[in-house]
């Protein structure tokens, strides 16, 4: 029998963390869906890419890192925001699997609920593999680029990915000690 595991994050980048992850439970199951959470939000400052561009880093970084397609499953997963239906939802989109590795608390609990063997993602250094680190330095101006693979960077640059999440980063309100040279 197929052993088949589950791992779900936001992906607002993949980065070196997620790939090491990958790895790890891929030494663990035979094969891995990765599901792509919160799949229908783009183009806000904690998830600025959509879930095709995600599951494009993903599948271009795996292919670059020499993994097999054979052995994963790239499947976007919308939120549907109603906690006692999440792991029924998540099992109508995906092969079934026997394992959950998350980090997540409350995915952690909904799914050791539902009789699912869950376990810990293997640990690595979040402080700095991290999403927010990876976007902060995007709108900083940072060394992003080394936090990801370059398949990841690539796709990145290809939609202009750091222009994006600058642009988005803007507000239109106006502060209140600025002058106003017209009224609003």
């Amino acid at each position: 029998m197929v052993k088949r595991g589950l791992l779900i994050g936001r992906y607002q980048p993949f980065h070196y963390g997620h790939l090491y992850v990958v790895k790890q439970v891929l030494s663990e199951v035979d094969e891995l869906i990765i599901g792509v959470g919160s799949a229908q939000v783009s183009h806000t400052l904690e998830n600025p890419f959509t879930a095709g561009e995600r599951i494009l880093m993903i599948s271009k970084a795996l292919v670059e890192e020499g993994i097999p397609s054979s052995c994963y499953l790239i499947i976007p997963i919308p939120d549907i925001w109603n906690n006692a239906l999440w792991v029924s939802h998540v099992c109508a989109l995906t092969p079934p699997f026997h394992v959950v590795y998350t980090g997540n608390p409350l995915a952690h609990r909904l799914f050791k609920e539902a009789g699912f063997d869950v376990r810990a993602p293997p640990p690595y250094d979040r402080a700095k593999f991290s999403g927010t680190e990876v976007r902060k330095r995007m709108l900083e101006g940072g060394d992003w680029k080394s936090l990801v693979p370059p398949a990841v960077a690539k796709v990145i640059e290809e939609i202009g990915g750091v222009e994006r999440l600058k642009d988005i980063s803007k507000s239109d309100k106006l502060s209140y000690l600025e002058p106003r040279s017209s009224p609003p």
